[in-house]
């Protein structure tokens, strides 16, 4: 296709838009993910764009380590620039970044894109973390997602950790194996979150991760159990450094 081609068939692309757009909304009518309102462009994407607008963003001082938003910046001045637990405990996990706490707009989406099976979600909250998380991303080799255990993916469908990797712009690394069934996070306490992944993930037969500077990614951050447990066989197995990004994550400094 000629240079000439492909600009025109842009234009009538840009232009056939609107026109779908209205078909869809008067012959459809779909009702935004979040808010079930209707949406005025279903072409683009399941969620409105007044939903995507309202969701919310860690506000500064933040941990320089885990990502959560800390109390105050005297909290940040006194503490190095870390929390209370990542001084206390310093996790595996170098580096973590997410787009926002896991409530509100942001909750509905990524459980819209978990359980509704809208893998469409996956590229706009891909460039959000993209660009929220920025400092994790720098000078990394690749993105490893959280492997689900096959009868789980089998059920869901899909793996939504991989289907947002691999919008994150770096290689996608499936490193890592579950070596195991564990019970769903979210049934769990805090306290029992940490056993329930224990051992869990191994790094998968034949991936060399030596030198390499890789980030975890997921959906959600609640406690960081579940990248922690990835992140200690990748460091075992040679990994230069460990860093995580998630859609989301419940902030536990507040």
């Amino acid at each position: 296709m000629s240079s000439w081609q492909w600009c025109s068939c842009a234009v009538i692309g840009r232009a056939a838009r609107p026109v779908a757009d209205a078909a869809l909304a008067f012959l459809v009518a779909p009702l935004c993910a979040v808010c079930r309102e209707p949406i005025e462009r279903p072409t683009r994407g399941a969620v409105c764009p007044s939903c995507w607008s309202s969701i919310e963003s860690f506000v500064p001082p933040c941990c320089a380590t885990c990502g959560d938003a800390l109390p105050s910046w005297r909290t940040f001045s006194v503490t190095d620039g870390r929390c209370p637990r990542c001084r206390r405990r310093p996790p595996p996990i170098a580096l973590a970044a997410a787009i926002g706490p896991y409530r509100g707009a942001l909750e509905r989406i990524v459980q819209a894109f978990k359980y509704d099976g809208r893998t469409s979600l996956g590229r706009p909250l891909a460039d959000r973390l993209r660009a929220s998380g920025a400092r994790v991303f720098a000078g990394a080799d690749a993105v490893v997602p959280v492997p689900l255990h096959r009868s789980r993916e089998r059920q869901r469908g899909f793996n939504q950790a991989r289907e947002l990797a691999r919008h994150l712009g770096l290689p996608t690394l499936d490193a890592l194996t579950r070596s195991r069934a564990t019970r769903l996070q979210a049934d769990l306490s805090a306290a029992r979150r940490q056993a329930n992944v224990r051992g869990a993930f191994a790094v998968r037969h034949g991936i060399d991760v030596r030198g390499l500077t890789l980030v975890v990614v997921d959906d959600v951050s609640t406690t960081g159990a579940t990248l922690a447990a990835c992140a200690r066989p990748l460091l075992a197995a040679g990994a230069a450094e460990i860093r995580a990004a998630t859609a989301a994550k419940t902030n536990r400094c507040q």
